[in-house]
């Protein structure tokens, strides 16, 4: 298997273990392209790159990490290694060094040849105000300290040179924007886009350290890095564009709606404006997209910043806790915990701990470890006939949730749920043994009838 360092080197490996399907027909970026990795998630299909998309000349890529499988591609991990991993990285993130040749800077557009339409954004949703790069990481420091930052965020199209940025209060980016207005200085930030998977992990992930470097504990090398070619930003050097430029002091524009992970659409907000110094970029480059509301999206934001945390909180209380998981068709809002319990008591303790450990969890199910939990008929299953729902059931009224979570108030606060979804023996019927029919290559079977 090849060695992941790049958006390249990771299409080979999804191409490669049947995760990648390439599109050759001509596709409009207006809602066709996201329209067609929408049903490639819901289809459990692989990931696409669009060979013609729009009419820039440049591929494009989508649901690179929409799959836990594709995930665990990306990690050089199984399935079920992926908090592991990603705990590790954590435990141990590698300093970046710099790259003599850095590939990013094939190519440099600076002053009038900066122009955003050449890129192909895609306008993704029905309801979106506009064009939007989802797949890019901002990259971005510390104007007090010099502490290298990368992180999400949205930015809508508004000109050649102009981008409309949200950027949410609980940001680093937001503090170092403060620090720079108060001082009347523009921010300097760079946006990279096509990158190796594990920086785009890194950069959901909220820490005080660069994220950079959780990348390269990902790795378990140092990520190289490039400085900007007109900003004092480092970028990573092997990515396949890197949008530079500068956030201007004290001038906010309408911004958005766009498609969030809740699966609802996000007010308008005045935001901050990105003006664009340069647009760097390989030879041949290739777009990177992620589309808003997807389980890409979710996965990122969602899902594997907060599983590890999930799972030191749950195994605090219950080491016997085998495997967690933040669901990505639930937004992130519910987790699910495998439990070999030796205590009936103890699967209402784990969904306690679980909903303490992030605000964003709403909804906690304890499953017995035959119950797989990355297969959500499974987690059905044990929710139709493993749960006695007068029993199993507790509430936790006024707590604190996420903003945009529709359930809740306008400062989030609204009612969680736990659920007991293992089996009681001895106050229920007896369980009989459950059916279970080994799982079979049907490929095999496919090519024998030919």
């Amino acid at each position: 298997m090849p060695k992941v360092n790049d958006l390249r080197s990771f299409l080979q490996v999804l191409e490669g273990n049947n995760q990648l399907v390439r599109i050759e027909k001509p596709v409009s970026l207006h809602h066709e392209l996201a329209n067609v990795l929408a049903t490639l998630e819901r289809k459990d299909g692989p990931a696409a790159i669009f060979t013609t998309a729009g009419d820039q000349g440049i591929p494009v890529v989508g649901s690179a990490l929409a799959s836990h499988e594709r995930i665990a591609l990306a990690l050089g991990c199984k399935k079920e290694e992926i908090v592991d991993a990603l705990g590790a990285a954590i435990a141990n993130p590698i300093p970046p060094r710099y790259a003599t040749a850095p590939l990013c800077q094939e190519v440099i557009m600076k002053g009038e040849e900066v122009d955003l339409y050449r890129l192909p954004i895609p306008f993704h949703a029905q309801g979106d105000a506009g064009p939007f790069i989802t797949g890019g990481v901002t990259f971005s420091k510390d104007p007090a300290t010099g502490r290298g930052n990368c992180s999400y965020q949205r930015m809508q199209l508004k000109g050649r040179n102009k981008l409309g940025i949200m950027i949410n209060e609980w940001r680093h980016l937001r503090g170092f924007l403060a620090f720079a207005e108060k001082q009347n200085q523009p921010l300097p930030i760079a946006v990279a886009i096509g990158l190796d998977p594990a920086i785009m992990i890194a950069a959901g992930i909220r820490t005080e350290r660069d994220e950079i470097e959780i990348a390269g504990g990902i790795r378990g090398e140092p990520i190289e890095i490039a400085r900007g070619a007109t900003v004092d930003i480092n970028v990573p050097a092997r990515a396949e564009i890197v949008v530079e430029g500068r956030i201007i002091p004290g001038v906010r524009e309408s911004e958005g709606p766009l498609a969030e992970f809740t699966g609802h659409y996000g007010a308008l907000w005045d935001c901050p404006v990105f003006e664009v110094t340069a647009i760097c970029h390989r030879r041949e480059p290739i777009f990177q997209t992620i589309v808003p509301g997807s389980f890409e999206h979710v996965n990122l934001g969602n899902v594997l910043p907060r599983e590890p945390i999930l799972r030191q909180f749950v195994r605090h209380v219950a080491p016997q806790v085998s495997v967690v998981h933040l669901t990505p068709y639930s937004g992130g809002f519910m987790a699910v915990a495998a439990l070999e319990k030796d205590n009936p008591g103890q699967p209402k303790n784990v969904a306690l701990a679980a909903l303490a450990s992030h605000v964003n969890i709403r909804i906690c199910i304890v499953v017995d470890p035959d119950i797989n939990i990355f297969v959500p008929s499974e987690v059905l299953f044990a929710l139709s006939t493993r749960v006695d729902w007068k029993e199993d059931v507790f509430l936790v009224p006024h707590a604190q949730g996420h903003e945009l979570d529709l359930t809740g108030d306008e400062r989030g606060v609204q009612t969680k749920i736990g659920i007991d979804a293992t089996l009681v023996k001895g106050r229920r019927k007896e369980y009989h043994q459950r059916v279970v029919y080994p799982e079979v290559d049907l490929g095999t079977y496919i090519q024998a009838q030919k």
